[in-house]
């Protein structure tokens, strides 16, 4: 396929047996005397400003960040300049960069033409207007060039509000109301989809504090990658009213963290073709980074609505959208419509023009520079060398990609599974294996900690997205300071149920 970053695919059969292996033994961790003796002098010495600053943001800010994927141990870093495949922060530290933003940013980090683009807009419109701008029109005939089966496209302020804008586009078009969702996969923040997170079969046990419980009432977990359980759900909805629409990240729950097989999609799309539910693929993470077709034109799989999110503003705020066949998407049409129900969704900043300048033009340079395929060959590169070091050093880490998706498991702190039809069976599963997955949690933020001593950025230290930024001379480097850290890795007595 042209510009797919996707040039294999494993089994993950094999990874989660992996997994498994990884998860039923003890945490290996950096040592205690290179932890103590080295990574900490780095955070005490050379990242003064980003302490203060920190330490500041705590007497205003909850937790003193103002994003969940800042806060790394033992301390968030402060980041002043972004540039390409680095980051540099407020003490002059470069770092390279494996976050990118949390995944938006293919092209690297302040991409230059991108950025020309949004300053000629702000020089003669600003951010906003209020009324239509030209720019709508532009990013949903942009999208809809390169992924056809999005008819229609509506731009929206985040993935979360896509998500919520999905479903109840599938409760209007059916007419059912329950929703089927993969355990541990991550879908927004609203109260119906803060559920199952990271851990399939957790429900809402492990995370999802200040919602009323009744708020799930209409909402199924299913196991990833278990098309036999997926069919049981449907057939059990089919006495409870039946399922509006089933949700999906396409190549796994949180960003394929749990991968399924490369068939799977396909079984998801005819079930919900049996069963008379939309298909809602979740493409906040892969659109226009496994492909610029994205996951669907990957799979060949055809979802009713496409949910997007970082990438389709290039970087800039606002990123998000839902969009797929005119029938469904036309459902939110605005203002009055005529008579018929429709998908109540908005915002004042929504579709505003400066991230639809911004996901345009990032889009097109996505395409015209082939950077799909670009960062997916840095992944394969870098995600074989962490394998080779795995092997050298023999520790038990699990290291595959989805192209330039790339996950690292030290700790295998997210790979536990309780999925069972049963509510009290997963609550059992999850009050027996609490304590340690804490445990394991820990350290592989203390493993996360190590790797940015050593100039590397990481999601949690478990998951890394290469660029088009990146080269093979960026990606050996970075692979020498993963080496760094890996030398140092010990077993520990840590990490079991006692």
């Amino acid at each position: 396929m042209e510009n797919c970053a996707i040039s294999r695919w494993d089994d993950p059969v094999e990874i989660n047996k992996k997994l498994k292996e990884l998860t039923s033994q003890p945490i290996w961790e950096v040592n205690d005397d290179y932890y103590q003796n080295e990574i900490m002098p780095y955070y005490d010495e050379k990242c003064k400003a980003s302490k203060a600053v920190f330490e500041e943001a705590k007497n205003y800010i909850p937790g003193g960040v103002q994003h969940n994927l800042a806060f790394n141990k033992p301390f968030p870093m402060c980041m002043e300049r972004a540039e390409g495949a680095y980051l540099y922060d407020k003490d002059g530290n470069q770092y390279i960069d494996f976050l990118q933003a949390g995944g938006p940013t293919i092209l690297g980090s302040n991409y230059e033409p991108v950025r020309q683009r949004v300053l000629e807009l702000l020089n003669t419109c600003g951010p906003v207007t209020g009324l239509l701008h030209e720019s709508e029109l532009m990013i949903a005939k942009e999208i809809n060039k390169h992924m056809p089966n999005v008819e229609m496209f509506r731009m929206l302020g985040s993935g979360t509000e896509a998500c919520m804008a999905a479903l109840r586009i599938a409760r209007i078009a059916t007419g059912k109301k329950r929703i089927i969702k993969m355990g541990g996969a991550y879908h927004g923040w609203s109260d119906q989809l803060v559920y199952g997170l990271k851990i399939p079969g957790s429900r809402n046990l492990l995370e999802s504090h200040g919602i009323p419980g009744k708020s799930y009432d209409l909402i199924d977990e299913c196991r990833p990658n278990d098309l036999n359980m997926l069919e049981a759900l449907l057939k059990k909805n089919k006495l409870r009213g039946g399922t509006a629409g089933i949700l999906v990240e396409p190549v796994g729950p949180e960003s394929g963290t749990r991968p399924v097989a490369q068939d799977y999609n396909k079984g998801v799309r005819a079930l919900c073709d049996k069963y008379g539910a939309l298909m809602i693929f979740d493409e906040v993470v892969t659109g226009f980074r496994v492909a610029v077709s994205g996951a669907q034109g990957y799979f060949d799989v055809v979802p009713d609505l496409t949910i997007f999110g970082k990438i389709v503003a290039g970087g800039y705020p606002a990123a998000g959208g839902v969009g797929g066949k005119k029938e469904f998407a036309q459902l939110m049409a605005a203002g009055l419509a005529t008579g018929k129900h429709r998908a109540y969704v908005g915002g004042t900043l929504a579709a505003n023009p400066l991230s639809c300048v911004a996901g345009t033009a990032a889009i097109q340079e996505i395409a015209r520079t082939n950077a799909c395929e670009i960062a997916g060959k840095m992944g394969d590169r870098l995600t074989d060398g962490l394998k080779g070091l795995i092997d050298k050093y023999g520790l038990p880490f699990v290291a595959y990609n989805q192209g330039s998706i790339c996950h690292l498991e030290c700790t295998g702190a997210m790979s536990f599974d309780f999925s069972s039809m049963s509510f009290i069976k997963s609550a059992l599963g999850i009050l027996k294996h609490k304590d340690m997955m804490y445990v394991r949690k820990d350290s592989m933020e203390k493993m996360g900690a190590a790797y940015m001593a050593n100039g590397i950025v990481t999601l949690a230290g478990s998951r890394l997205y290469t660029s088009m930024a990146d080269t093979p001379e960026i990606i050996d480097e970075a692979l020498n300071r993963f080496e760094n850290v890996f030398k140092h890795v010990a077993k520990t007595d840590k990490g079991l149920i006692k």
